[in-house]
């Protein structure tokens, strides 16, 4: 028998589904009358389009998981095109690994859970469940990432600064790509990944460090948490769509916490959707219901949703429904990219010179 060849298994990419190629809305609409997951989804539908058309709304996405690995990377992109959220907290992986990645040109592949991994591991092939990724592909990945820190000025940045340069770097690059880090630096949505270095750009930072070891940039993820912070107060009102859970869930719940340790009085965020396959009875935050976290003052009791489903399954019907209804054509863009970056050294963003609309009179409360 020939022995496989990576080709043997790199044969069929991942095709990423285009929510605006088909209408939702009759089917989150027959859902939301029907019991379980799929009146659970019918709700969240609702929630998200109640975040679309209130015009005091900033809406966040976070991403967890492998769901742009998995064939919903336009999803994504497409939701900062249009407007359709205003901030972004991710893994590392979803934002390098999956996004940056595919927008250097390589794809994902589909495969089998049940492939040799010994075999797969012999020819550099690595598996995310059914999915797989060529392994070189993924180390030249890594590469540019330390090309773009040697770059960049040798001192803390925030993980939002960084990929906003590697946003700036696949703008010079020939071709159109859905990708999601490379539209939101065009459409000044800031990107934030608090656990940056635990993907494939931590290896192209050490190899930045190993080659400049006495002048190198490092990852700030404590200024990542200010900044964030900082949208919160600027924001005032939000609303938070989840897929997934871990580090960007806990991060940006606890925006409200941490506004009011810095002695300024925020609402909870008033709308909250997460889309999960975690057991609640582990008791992590991954899995922890949005009801949970109420008790911490972080969400807003009477307009949240779980929806305990696989996020491939359900995002394109829940992108496709927010689409086609158009309540996004309305909404103001936010630019909160330009917020933080015009925010004066001096004051950190935390005072009324760096905010405008219903941010301002939050931010004065803070005494600055």
């Amino acid at each position: 028998m020939k022995h496989p060849e990576k080709v043997d298994f790199l044969r069929t990419p991942v095709e990423h589904v285009d929510g605006t190629s088909f209408d939702a809305r009759p089917v989150l609409e027959a859902m939301s009358r029907m019991s379980m997951t799929a009146r659970d989804l019918g709700r969240a539908a609702d929630l998200y389009h109640q975040m679309l058309a209130d015009p005091d709304c900033t809406i966040i996405l976070t991403l967890a998981g492998s769901t742009s690995a998995g064939g919903c990377m336009r999803l994504y992109s497409d939701m900062v095109a249009y407007g359709m959220v205003d901030a972004v907290v991710a893994t590392g992986a979803s934002i390098v690994d999956m996004d940056f990645f595919e927008a250097l040109g390589n794809r994902h592949y589909q495969g089998s859970p049940d492939f040799d991994d010994a075999m797969l591991r012999s020819l550099y092939i690595d598996r995310i469940y059914d999915t797989l990724i060529d392994e070189e592909a993924l180390q030249r990945c890594d590469h540019t990432i330390g090309e773009i820190a040697d770059s960049l000025e040798p001192r803390p940045h925030s993980s939002r600064e960084f990929i906003r340069e590697m946003g700036r770097y696949l703008t010079t690059l020939p071709g159109h790509r859905h990708s999601l880090v490379e539209t939101a630096f065009r459409y000044e949505v800031p990107i934030f990944c608090p656990a940056f270095t635990d993907s494939s750009a931590g290896f192209g930072l050490v190899t930045h460090q190993l080659r400049h070891p006495e002048r190198h940039l490092t990852m700030d993820s404590i200024k990542d948490f200010r900044e964030l912070t900082q949208l919160k107060i600027h924001a005032g009102t939000t609303g938070l769509l989840m897929i997934g859970g871990g580090v960007p869930k806990n991060f940006v719940q606890d925006t409200v916490v941490c506004a009011e340790i810095m002695g300024v009085e925020v609402p909870a965020h008033k709308y909250a959707v997460q889309i999960t396959v975690a057991d609640v009875r582990d008791g992590a935050c991954s899995s922890s219901t949005l009801k949970e976290a109420s008790s911490w003052g972080k969400v807003d009791h009477g307009k949240e949703q779980m929806v305990y489903a696989e996020a491939t399954s359900v995002m394109p019907l829940l992108f496709s429904d927010a689409w086609h209804r158009g309540e996004w054509r309305q909404r103001a863009r936010r630019n909160l990219a330009r917020v933080l970056d015009g925010a004066p050294e001096e004051c950190a963003g935390t005072c009324a010179c760096a905010a405008g609309g219903n941010g301002k009179a939050l931010l004065a409360t803070a005494g600055a």
